[in-house]
């Protein structure tokens, strides 16, 4: 509508003009003096409007792309003296200012909303170039490191080499763990962050967070755990073994306060203490030897190997105990290509622990069963699993597995799975274990499942 009226008009002022110009040379036609000169006056006056009213178009139109370009919304158009055809034009403009400048508050808003937020955040935030120029630092950073102002990665180097050299190498998608020794403190930072572009500029964001608490309640946590196991073994065997001195120190004492030799009865029980007294001394030395065993497990040897591979040669060491027990030994592996990167006859002595575990799980079950099976979990690693349909673990119990020397049969050592996990740790994997307990009035058996990852 707006470009319409201001055809129309610029339409009718052209004709105005042509037809002024007509009369003008039929003035002259006349042999007029004066006449043609007034008429060129409106003619020069005519075309000064016609070019003050495109002039003013263009440059209102101007002004408005040069508001839009440098963002200058504040300013609004009034168009005035050029009739009612520009009314809609002066409406349209002052909207698209006005619809500019709520976008540009609502941005401003959400750009104060999300300062607030990085700022306020418990967790220190660093975005930064690879260059090491520093875009942005939050108050958690600032406080973690004790600095007030961060303008280069580099300038980190007076508090830790290593923490500068990984987050100039940082590798985005990633999670790193970095020691800093300070002079009273120590800080065990977990970085992790990501990767991204502003235009023709790559940005960095990285977050880092302490967790050296959380390590030492972690660590105090375990050691109490082993503590507790510890002093349960050996006060098992120390308390028998300090009654059985005591009684053998009062029987020295009536001998030598008695002129008679010993009696054969009081010799033999004598002999039947020393051999209890021996007995718990080599099952102490035992325990000890076995928790000596724990803390010198092998460094591993990797290699590339195929998941079928391995699970034929655990298939050899265990088919005769399996026939014997009539335990159903099913295996899987998909694909049949499926290959990992491990230590193979540590990773079978995982598997044949947690194989002869779940065999005597199956102890007096109906259609005892064995599944073993290998794929990709969803987020793309190797998994192996060992499950069987025994009657299921407790939940308090499943949570104390994995602690050196528990255990629930009378025999156990309680290390198998304590060097289980441990050798999981080595290639960087994890061993987890989830239970099912038998749920007879539903008819539902118990199973539980070994997940190897890696």
């Amino acid at each position: 509508m707006v470009f319409r009226n201001f055809r129309f008009v610029a339409i009718f002022r052209i004709l105005l003009l042509t037809a002024t110009i007509f009369l003008f040379f039929y003035t002259l036609t006349l042999e007029y003096f004066i006449t043609p000169f007034l008429i060129a006056l409106i003619i020069i006056f005519q075309i000064y409007l016609i070019f003050k009213y495109i002039d003013k178009t263009n440059r209102d139109l101007a002004s408005f792309l040069e508001s839009i370009r440098f963002s200058e919304f504040t300013r609004s158009f009034k168009i005035e003296g050029m009739g009612s055809s520009f009314d809609e034009l002066n409406k349209a403009f002052n909207d698209v200012i006005n619809d500019f400048q709520k976008v540009r508050s609502e941005k401003e808003e959400q750009y104060h909303y999300f300062q607030s937020l990085v700022k306020n955040i418990d967790v220190s935030i660093i975005t930064y170039q690879r260059n090491g120029k520093v875009d942005m630092v939050n108050s958690s950073f600032k406080k973690l490191f004790q600095i007030n102002n961060l303008n280069n990665i580099n300038e980190l180097k007076i508090i830790s080499t290593e923490l500068v050299d990984t987050l100039l190498n940082f590798e985005p998608g990633k999670s790193c763990l970095v020691k800093v020794q300070e002079e009273d403190d120590i800080l065990q930072l977990v970085i992790s962050g990501t990767e991204f572009k502003i235009l023709d500029k790559s940005i960095i964001l990285v977050t880092i967070k302490n967790i050296q608490s959380v390590l030492e309640d972690q660590e105090t946590e375990s050691w109490q755990k082993l503590i507790r196991v510890l002093t349960h073994e050996i006060m098992n065997s120390i308390t028998p073994i300090s009654s059985i001195t005591s009684t053998l120190d009062l029987m020295f004492k009536d001998a030598k306060n008695n002129d008679s030799p010993p009696d054969k009865e009081s010799i033999e029980e004598v002999h039947l203490a020393i051999k209890t007294i021996n007995k718990r001394s080599n099952g102490l030395l035992h325990f000890v030897n076995t928790y000596r065993n724990l803390t010198k497990i092998p460094k591993p040897n990797f290699r590339i190997a195929k998941v079928k591979e391995v699970f034929d040669d655990i298939n050899l060491l265990v088919k005769e105990e399996i026939k014997s027990n009539n335990v159903k030994y099913l295996v899987s592996y998909e694909p049949e290509s499926i290959e990992f990167h491990a230590d193979t006859k540590l990773i079978e002595q995982v598997l044949i622990n947690l194989i002869k575990n779940a065999i005597h799980a199956l102890e007096g079950r109906k259609n005892p069963t064995i599944s073993l099976k290998s794929h990709f979990n969803k987020r793309g690693r190797v998994t192996i699993q060992v499950t069987d349909n025994g009657q299921g673990i407790l939940k308090e119990v499943l949570d104390k597995i994995f602690i050196p020397f528990f255990t629930t049969k009378p025999k156990g050592s309680g290390i198998g799975l304590s060097l289980s996990k441990q050798i999981m740790r080595l290639h960087g994997g994890s061993i987890t274990a989830n239970s099912e307990i038998d749920d007879l009035p539903n008819g539902k058996q118990g199973s539980t499942t070994f997940t190897l990852t890696f």
